[in-house]
């Protein structure tokens, strides 16, 4: 089956240049010029990933990221003019799994498009993460504090699989993207803190606090019975 995206802009030259583009790289391009157009194209319609605009008249994107991400766990790949930290921050909170700033190349958008699906992708055999009361199945994207279900965005999913796969060894801020297999998602350090932060909130108290901050260096996740 070939791979469809929902280009969700009001740009019809952004989509007609992807969609040439894009289908040279099997990839199968559809359009909604408009937020509620979009939303009604994802009711309607199966696609494999979202690539989403911020600015558009009406419903902006990070309106229509919030609404996608009620209802399920489709990759979206976010873009805008706007290209400073806050923004991608605020984008990543809200659930988005990239950030790309305008003006990019085709070919860049191609690259970051096929790390998110490959993300998003089950892994052959189920793998689990258990420690000190922490459960992740990391195939499903679910994460539990004993019997409660913790809802984390995309990006603090794969920073605490990072973690805990590596529990007890520090892992540094620069580095921490990387290992989480988000070496393409461009974000400084003070990024990685709000995120970890956010984690640690979403984790509860006790939970939270295994997750260690290691003053000038980086963060651990402690080791069960540490």
């Amino acid at each position: 089956m070939p791979t469809r995206v929902l280009l969700i802009d009001d740009d019809t030259r952004m989509y007609e240049l992807l969609a040439q583009y894009l289908g040279q790289n099997g990839i199968t391009v559809a359009h909604a010029p408009d937020g509620g157009r979009g939303l009604a194209a994802l009711e309607a319609h199966t696609y494999d990933a979202v690539l989403l605009d911020v600015m558009m008249p009406g419903m902006d994107g990070l309106e229509v990221c919030k609404r996608i991400r009620a209802k399920g766990q489709i990759p979206i790949l976010m873009l805008t003019a706007r290209g400073d930290e806050t923004d991608r921050v605020v984008g990543l909170e809200l659930g988005a799994d990239d950030y790309l700033a305008k003006p990019f190349s085709p070919r860049e958008l191609l690259a970051r498009l096929r790390a998110v699906l490959r993300r998003a992708q089950p892994a052959a055999v189920a793998d689990r993460l258990e420690s000190s009361g922490i459960s992740v199945d990391v195939s499903g994207r679910e994460v539990k504090v004993g019997s409660r279900a913790v809802e984390l965005t995309g990006l603090e999913f794969d920073l605490l699989v990072a973690l805990m796969r590596r529990a007890g060894r520090v892992i540094p801020r620069d580095a921490l993207l990387g290992e989480a297999g988000r070496s393409d998602t461009v974000v400084g350090e003070r990024t990685v803190d709000v995120h970890i932060s956010h984690l640690r909130q979403k984790l509860g108290d006790e939970a939270g606090k295994l997750i260690k901050t290691v003053r000038g260096v980086g963060y651990v996740f402690a080791k069960e019975g540490a």
